[in-house]
């Protein structure tokens, strides 16, 4: 793989903007990680509420925020200098786990809520700021690779930051006490690191900041969807957060009823998933020769699909009585493990060409506004995903069914995409044609 992407990070234009993203992304994930199976383990000594409706209230209140507030960070994105939002973001990012320490220290659960609603503000906040400030600083050559970066740094974060807020509650009260202080001090550390990014200047300093967003919303929409090709790729990408959603929630009932699965199951399963988003958000420079190369979205779709399907047949064999990870590392069960991570990989090869079309085509001084505005959407898509699953399962269908029924509504979407937005088939044939016409790359 071409070393360019990883150059990046020996430069001060993107290394100290990947820090601040991913350890925003890890700081959310360790809080809401640690919170949920607190309560799931601990019920009794915090609440008298089921539980399972308030992990999904917790949830819920997380994703809020990106539904009220997304257009008025895209606003602010547009209007202020980049690196001093990320910095007066970081700084309440701060005060939001001082917060949850009071919380954590008094015992109280609802402290610890609003601070999940705060969590939920910081990152709609920085959403816009971290996907509109890599144009202003990176060639077009190079925005393919560094969109695989952050990407691959976020989901690396949200990974790490789970399995970590859940092995630390384990250790009991003194894992509590990591969790409060790891939490303020990465905080600290976000904040060290958007002090070293450089300044990116406001494209629209003179916008005015609207008093009601919901209007704002629409605009935002509007615009984008004047250019038919960024509007497609803001749904298409919405639709990856709506599969990932889908999926993941199954995850813990799948490790459990399906598999009969240890506890540790379900953290194994999620860390390929998560790895090969990593992984295949990385392998899109190479694969495009460091440009925006559309085919890839066609690819990633028809791996969704073809991966998602075979999860749903190798689930329908005979499974041991108690599946531990050495029979997903080694056993029978290992093509489980391997379609969890190729859909994972087909999913960061999807997504990453979709933001670098949104970041090279739509109008630079609306491009922190629309990315609020699709940021809305996700949050929308991520909410029928919700109730789809709900609707799925009192329908009488089990989780593999459920697999495979969004793997053939991933398959649709695909048609759709293609047939609305013709250079994406376009586009892959030239890449096909390309990719195994060309000789090996010889350095």
């Amino acid at each position: 793989m071409s070393s360019g992407q990883f150059a990046l990070l020996t430069q001060r234009r993107f290394a100290p903007f990947f820090g601040a993203q991913f350890l925003g992304a890890f700081n959310d994930n360790l809080f809401k990680t640690a919170l949920v199976t607190v309560i799931t383990f601990d019920a009794a000594a915090w609440t008298s509420l089921n539980v399972g409706l308030l992990n999904n209230l917790i949830a819920g209140l997380f994703i809020l925020p990106f539904m009220l507030a997304s257009a008025t960070a895209g606003e602010m994105a547009d209007k202020f200098d980049k690196a001093r939002l990320m910095r007066s973001v970081k700084v309440l990012e701060i005060l939001i786990m001082l917060v949850a320490a009071v919380g954590w220290y008094t015992h109280q659960l609802w402290v610890l809520v609003l601070a999940v609603v705060g969590m939920g503000l910081h990152s709609t906040l920085f959403g816009p700021v971290k996907h509109s400030y890599l144009p202003q600083h990176l060639d077009a050559g190079e925005l393919v690779g560094g969109n695989g970066m952050v990407q691959m740094g976020t989901f690396v974060g949200i990974l790490s930051g789970q399995l970590i807020g859940a092995g630390l509650v384990s250790w009991g009260a003194i894992g509590v006490h990591m969790i409060i202080w790891s939490t303020v001090l990465v905080a600290i550390f976000g904040l060290l690191f958007t002090l070293a990014v450089p300044a990116t200047p406001a494209p629209v300093p003179e916008l005015a900041i609207s008093r009601n967003p919901f209007p704002e919303v629409l605009r935002n929409l509007r615009f984008a969807a004047s250019r038919s090709d960024v509007f497609a790729a803001m749904l298409a990408n919405s639709w990856f957060w709506f599969f990932g959603a889908i999926v993941l929630a199954q995850f813990p009932v799948y490790a459990r009823d399906v598999l009969h699965g240890a506890p540790e199951i379900f953290a194994v399963l999620l860390t390929a998933f998560s790895l090969g988003i990593g992984a295949g958000s990385l392998m899109c420079e190479r694969l495009s020769g460091g440009r925006l190369q559309l085919g890839l979205v066609p690819i990633g779709a028809l791996g969704l699909t073809a991966f998602g399907i075979d999860l749903y047949l190798a689930s329908l064999g005979p499974m041991p009585s108690l599946l531990i990870a050495q029979d997903l590392l080694i056993g029978e069960q290992f093509r489980i493990l391997v379609d969890c991570l190729m859909l994972g990989m087909a999913g960061g090869i999807f997504v990453v060409p979709l933001f670098t079309l949104i970041q090279t085509r739509a109008e630079r001084s609306h491009l922190s506004r629309i990315i609020g505005g699709m940021n809305i959407l996700n949050a929308l898509f991520m909410v029928v995903a919700a109730l789809l699953a709900m609707v799925l399962l009192q329908a009488g269908l089990s989780v593999p069914e459920i697999f495979a029924t969004t793997a053939m509504l991933n398959l649709a979407v695909l048609i759709a995409l293609c047939l609305k937005q013709p250079e994406y088939p376009r586009a892959l044939w030239t890449w096909l044609a390309d990719f195994f016409g060309r000789p090996p790359l010889v350095k």
